[in-house]
């Protein structure tokens, strides 16, 4: 009689390093047949094992393969009942061990729009460092949230360098009108300034993926619906309307093919001053002006400095409102009020927003808050026809610049553990008022806080109508781990590795 067998199915397993429990469980299992030829002729000499006949040969060889089965379907069964961990997580992680949500091992990046958080940690994955992240961030929100900031606007920023140790301003320089109330454009100049001095990735490709939603086309995110359903269209036709007229919708798809173009041209730029060239010369010819008007060139200077007993603090210099905000802290640090309570009412003074802001960490203390403004709601409304770009009305006559006040506190050199905190606010004509209470809340208690943090990450979301008013941006490193969260909570996307 002929001796045949029929395949057997294995399961692929791989060599259990740290970390590959989620791995193993979200694996499909993949069974391929095992066929185990026992149809060689009793009279050949190969078919004996160790001198054993033949018959004894197979039946070794099937007791070993039960053995082999069983021992697979053991470690299968124990790896089932192994807990879940890490998740979800963006990238590959350093330690088994879990997070809360807004907690990363290396760096992490806060914006209003999902899509300009993406592409921070698109950059800090690449290679970037917390500068590269939130410029390419800023640039992405200059296409897809044109309500509230722009390449038409203002940009003041804080850096600080965990290596150096030093803490430098991005100013803007003075507000200045491009045409009657138009306000003088200064955005590219000032980004590609910053870059140039601290970036790392090559300044083109920051500018990919902003080129990239501008020409092929963006989703209407809540934000900009909302800005758009209270605005109406008058000027921005056709960018944001549907063919009958109406405002996009949430979900619509909106494109900018000749703010593509700009951001294109922008990437060939070898200096900052060449950036901000090509773009005014387009707008003065929009407006009819005769030759571009010299324009004040942002700069880079040491950031305002307090010593407090928790640490240093600093800010950008005036116009900002960083010097009124000193003046603030020094004022409560000294008579210790207003006590800890909640900030969040200091957020919620209706008003629309025409500012934006973007916050990026590191695990090794490196942080950089950028803020930017175009006065109101989508500006002057005037679209230039040849850029895409919306002009502001960010004129001489307008407001000190209340919306520039980022907040970084580093703690004492001489604890090795010290944490930082950064802070930024935007969308409030309050933001050096809700940066005092929120600071001094973190100096009451800053491990409570952290905790209170944590738990105000995993609750839903508010609603639109409070997400829509003034946001408040908090960037920190604890225990060697970046943390990103908001206030309101929820109202802010965030990414990290």
């Amino acid at each position: 009689m002929e001796d045949t067998t029929g395949p057997v199915l294995y399961h692929k397993l791989q060599l259990w390093e740290p970390g590959m429990e989620s791995e193993e469980e979200e694996e499909e299992e993949i069974a391929e047949p095992l066929v185990l030829s026992l149809r060689r002729s009793q009279n050949t000499p190969r078919n004996k094992v160790r001198g054993l006949p033949g018959a004894w040969a197979r039946l070794l060889a099937s007791l070993l393969l039960l053995a082999v089965s069983s021992s697979l379907a053991l470690r299968q069964l124990h790896s089932r009942d192994r807990p879940k961990e890490n998740l979800g997580s963006v990238a590959p992680q350093a330690s088994r061990h879990s997070h809360h949500p807004g907690v990363y091992h290396h760096g992490a990046i806060i914006s209003p729009a999902a899509t300009c958080s993406q592409l921070g940690q698109e950059l800090l994955v690449a290679g970037g460092n917390v500068v590269d992240a939130g410029v390419g961030a800023a640039l992405c929100l200059a296409v897809v949230h044109p309500h509230a900031t722009g390449l038409g606007g203002m940009f003041w920023g804080l850096f600080y360098n965990s290596s150096s140790g030093n803490s430098t301003a991005l100013t803007a320089g003075s507000v200045e009108t491009l045409a009657p109330g138009l306000g003088l454009p200064t955005a590219l100049p000032a980004l590609h300034l910053l870059h140039t001095h601290f970036g790392r990735l090559p300044w083109p490709q920051l500018l990919v993926k902003p080129a990239m939603l501008a020409q092929e086309g963006f989703e209407v995110d809540a934000p900009l619906a909302g800005a758009l359903a209270a605005q109406g269209t008058k000027g921005l036709c056709p960018l944001f309307c549907h063919t009958n007229g109406a405002p996009l919708s949430l979900g619509a798809r909106a494109t900018n093919p000749k703010l593509a173009a700009v951001l294109h041209q922008a990437a060939m730029a070898s200096s900052p001053d060449l950036a901000g060239d090509a773009l005014l010369s387009l707008l003065v010819k929009d407006l009819g002006l005769g030759e571009p008007p010299a324009q004040p060139m942002p700069s880079l200077e040491p950031a305002l400095q307090l010593s407090v007993p928790q640490g240093d603090l600093f800010t950008t210099p005036a116009p900002s409102a960083g010097p009124e905000l000193l003046e603030l802290l020094k004022s409560a640090l000294h008579s210790r009020t207003p006590s800890p309570t909640s900030c969040l009412s200091l957020l919620q003074t209706a008003m629309t927003s025409g500012n934006s802001a973007v916050a990026t960490v590191d695990s090794s203390g490196s942080m950089l808050l950028l803020t930017s403004s175009i006065n109101s709601s989508f500006g002057s409304g005037h679209l230039s026809p040849r850029t895409g770009v919306l002009f502001s009305n960010l004129v001489a006559r307008s407001a000190p610049s209340a919306w520039a006040c980022p907040l970084i506190l580093r703690g004492s050199l001489d604890d090795t553990e010290s944490d930082m905190l950064g802070l930024v606010a935007s969308g409030m004509p309050r933001g050096t008022k809700a940066i005092t209470c929120t600071l001094l809340n973190h100096l009451a208690a800053p491990q409570i806080q952290q905790q209170t943090q944590h738990q105000a990450q995993q609750r839903p979301t508010e609603s639109t109508g409070v997400c829509g008013q003034g946001n408040l941006l908090q960037v920190a490193v604890h225990a060697e781990h970046a943390h990103v969260s908001s206030v309101p909570s929820g109202c802010c996307p965030f990414q990290g590795y």
